[in-house]
């Protein structure tokens, strides 16, 4: 007897939905980071390895409407990347981009342990980004969209956000 499987949202709409996460939980960032790194600097400075001191140092002065120019440029890539996947079947980048997003979940749930604080953007990712990535590969995965494997050959292209990010904050920093 085969097993009839009903999903209240479309594999469509999952992927549509990515920009919604996406959003909700920069969101938070744009909104705490700002006042977030003002209260806290002094603290957190004295608890990181002196690596990351240098990155903080410079992270130290961003204000939320700098960052918020990153988030525009992630926001405007990650609009045609889910077109190309939802519209087009191209899922290279876009299992690229949600594994980043899933690995950054850990990120900041690690910095929210070690720090023994709370760090912007932990909430949605915790309970935005999680449930909505481990969804969204188990249907991807489960209607032979993509394979597992395929999943772990794209989920490198996504670091091709990292210059992406670091350009939107040198754009941030430039222009507000």
């Amino acid at each position: 007897m085969e097993e009839i499987t009903t999903h209240l949202i479309s594999v469509n709409s999952l992927i549509w939905l990515f920009l919604v996460v996406f959003m909700i939980h920069d969101f938070e960032e744009i909104i705490f980071v700002e006042p977030w790194i003002k209260k806290n600097f002094n603290q957190i400075i004295n608890k990181v390895p002196e690596r990351i001191t240098i990155i903080l140092s410079e992270y130290s002065t961003v204000t939320s409407s700098q960052f918020a120019v990153a988030v525009f440029v992630e926001f405007v890539l990650f609009t045609v990347i889910t077109y190309l996947a939802a519209e087009q079947g191209s899922y290279i980048f876009f299992i690229g981009f949600n594994a980043i997003l899933l690995i950054h979940v850990f990120t900041h749930f690690a910095q929210t342990l070690y720090l023994r604080m709370y760090t912007p953007g932990v909430i949605t990712a915790l309970l935005i980004i999680l449930p909505y990535s481990i969804y969204l590969f188990y249907r991807l995965i489960g209607e032979g969209i993509v394979t597992l494997r395929e999943v772990f050959i794209y989920a490198p292209f996504g670091l091709v956000l990292i210059p992406i990010v670091l350009f939107g904050h040198k754009l941030g920093k430039k222009i507000v």
